[in-house]
């Protein structure tokens, strides 16, 4: 992860429904505790509807992941293991492990 104000980034907007393993671990990474609300960005979308996010940034891409009540339970039950038969890109995985903690 990098602090960076390379305008040249990728941007990502990130849904919990989107959300892969890979990203996942990159927030547990940087928010180990948990977020709070100075790590909270606030903007409008093309919408103009009020979204709040948190930021990552890799080498290449800025993340902005979509704050919920999932995201901070599945942050919270964050088990690596959890996703080793998945690939690091696949979305399938984080809605799995949290579909299994539902149950």
């Amino acid at each position: 992860m990098k602090s960076s104000n390379n305008p040249n980034l990728k941007r990502v907007l990130v849904d919990f429904k989107k959300l892969t393993p890979e990203i996942l671990s990159l927030v547990v990474a940087k928010y180990p505790d948990g977020y709070d609300d100075k790590d909270i960005i606030s903007f409008r979308n093309a919408n103009y509807e009020l979204v709040e996010a948190v930021e990552i940034i890799t080498d290449d891409t800025k993340y902005l992941i979509k704050v919920s009540e999932k995201l901070e339970k599945v942050m919270d039950e964050y088990n690596e293991e959890d996703y080793e038969a998945y690939d690091d890109d696949d979305p399938s995985a984080v809605q799995d492990a949290f579909d299994q903690e539902d149950e």
